[in-house]
């Protein structure tokens, strides 16, 4: 990789991400619409784009120029150019979000309109951030790549149609493609604001405010929680991998999970329960194919991390 685009670059995952890349001496292109993302998280070292990936034309994109200090009009394929690598990081929030908003379809729009301007544009790599919620409530555990779809949302099925958009662009266009499938993402610069927000930074928010923290369902749903670091290095592995992966497939997880109930006693406090919502019981990640085909591996722990940051 020697120029890339990370869209969604001011946001929790995208800006780590970028800090990761700079840090290798990588040439970094940011487009973001700062709707979730923050200007604070953009690196100075980055080119920053402001702009709204689901134009359905590629224009609408504004530049500040250091040297005019003016904003500047520019295009989607203006940006792309020499770019190699895209990671495709920008999306709505979640999966409750999209529950009581089904008509918003950016997530499918904007993957749609990166795959196309990336093929227009010569890019040779486009590495999509999915998310394992498309496999909706699972038949075993842990979950892997060949697991049957079950979307339980429109933030799901979105996310499982812009994997098939990779697949297709793979095939017909020659556009190599890879898709991240994430479980539960946290760690430094994680939403502590709007419907992104993880169980871990509600429970933060609420222990430090010595309120009880708020339950939702019966608290013994498991999840797997993979700190922000281990999913950088997932998107790195994938971006400088010599080989094609005409859009497979890639579960990003720890392989350990823990309910809510004890993700709350490691915070400690008063529990409050009450709050229903439609949702997996259990979600754990198979993770032996990252494993063996990119040697990657989770080094994040999840306990450690939050005795260190629940008091800052």
């Amino acid at each position: 990789m020697k120029k890339v685009l990370v869209t969604g670059g001011a946001g929790f995952i995208g800006s780590t991400l970028v800090d990761k890349l700079i840090d290798k001496n990588i040439d970094v292109v940011i487009v973001d619409n700062l709707s979730s993302g923050k200007e604070k998280n953009l690196n100075p070292k980055a080119q920053f784009f402001k702009g709204d990936l689901n134009h359905k034309t590629f224009d609408g994109y504004k530049h500040y120029n250091t040297k005019t200090k003016s904003l500047e009009d520019t295009t989607l394929l203006h940006i792309l150019k020499d770019v190699d690598t895209v990671f495709h990081l920008a999306a709505t929030p979640q999966v409750q979000y999209s529950i009581e908003n089904p008509t918003d379809n950016n997530n499918l729009t904007s993957t749609i309109n990166i795959l196309e301007a990336s093929h227009k544009s010569g890019v040779k790599r486009v590495i999509l951030s999915s998310s394992s919620a498309v496999y909706g409530n699972p038949k075993y555990t842990p979950i892997d790549e060949n697991h049957p779809i079950q979307t339980l949302s429109p933030y799901a099925l979105h996310k499982l149609v812009g994997e098939q958009y990779c697949k297709l662009y793979s095939l017909v266009y020659g556009l190599d493609t890879v898709c991240l499938r994430y479980f539960n993402a946290y760690g430094n610069r994680m939403p502590n604001e709007g419907a992104y927000r993880s169980v871990i930074s509600v429970f933060m928010e609420q222990y430090k405010n010595k309120e009880p923290l708020n339950i939702v369902n019966d608290g013994e749903q498991r999840r797997d929680f993979v700190h922000v670091n281990d999913i950088v290095n997932a998107n790195i592995r994938c971006g400088g991998n010599k080989n094609n992966f005409n859009a497979d497939i890639f579960n990003v997880g720890t392989g350990k999970a823990y309910t809510v109930n004890e993700i709350a006693d490691m915070f400690g406090g008063d529990k409050k329960y009450g709050e229903k919502r439609i949702e997996p019981k259990d979600s754990i990640a198979e993770n032996a194919k990252i494993n063996l085909d990119l040697d990657w591996q989770p080094l994040g722990n999840l306990k450690e991390w939050i005795i260190n940051n629940k008091n800052k």
